[in-house]
């Protein structure tokens, strides 16, 4: 699931890609109100998580902005004025959820499944290929029926590839994603892992793909 994330702290942004990063979310990050309607034009997300105190145009101007011009991104508010007037003058204006600083991690992620759920028309959020299945609501990888179990960070690696749809992701962004605030891993820790998911992904009719320049790619194997 990918997701933009409009909001001016730059250590709280930063913490927010990472860690949901961990979680299979891909977060692309804006510090300036008047960048949001350009990242959403240039990229489709599931998701925009919104600031109200941001630079450049304000949070409420670009939620009054994306509503007027029927965006149809669903929008949580993320902010510090957590009063009952500014929680319902937003969802009123079109924000589909509200949550106030500080909060936990686990409860922001269950808000941005919910929304994405209901935005998708409650469509289970499930990613297949080839025999292989990843549902992002348990985590849990199938193959058939069973249970394809993973260690942590070969199932951090094979969730992001999967939830990419098809889409190839290059060594040093697959490196971000699943050593989160590691700095001291170097890029062919990478290639270990997606040497060893190529040997335990045979029987499941899916295979890692390197795509040259461009980096790695889950297929359905022929």
């Amino acid at each position: 699931m990918r997701l933009l994330l409009a909001e001016d702290e730059s250590a709280l942004a930063d913490w927010l890609v990472r860690t949901l990063a961990q979680s299979g979310f891909q977060v692309d990050w804006v510090a300036d109100g008047r960048l949001v309607r350009r990242a959403l034009r240039a990229t489709r997300y599931d998701a925009l998580i919104l600031d109200l105190g941001l630079p450049g145009l304000a949070g409420e101007e670009v939620l009054l902005s994306l509503r007027e011009d029927e965006d149809p991104v669903p929008i949580l508010i993320l902010t510090a004025r957590d009063t009952l007037a500014q929680r319902v003058a937003t969802l009123r204006a079109g924000a589909d959820d509200f949550l106030a600083k500080p909060f936990e991690v686990e409860e922001l992620e269950a808000r941005l499944q919910a929304l994405i759920r209901r935005a998708r028309g409650r469509e289970a959020t499930r990613f297949s290929c080839g025999q292989l299945v990843y549902d992002t609501q348990t985590r849990r990888f199938e193959c058939g029926l069973e249970a394809f179990m993973l260690t942590p960070r070969e199932h951090a690696l094979l969730a992001t590839l999967i939830q990419a749809r098809g889409q190839p992701l290059g060594r040093r962004e697959l490196l971000e994603r699943v050593f989160v605030g590691d700095s001291e891993v170097s890029p062919e820790a990478v290639e270990v892992l997606i040497h060893r998911l190529r040997k335990r992904l045979l029987p499941t009719g899916t295979q890692i793909a390197t795509l040259r320049g461009l980096g790695y790619v889950l297929e359905a194997a022929p």
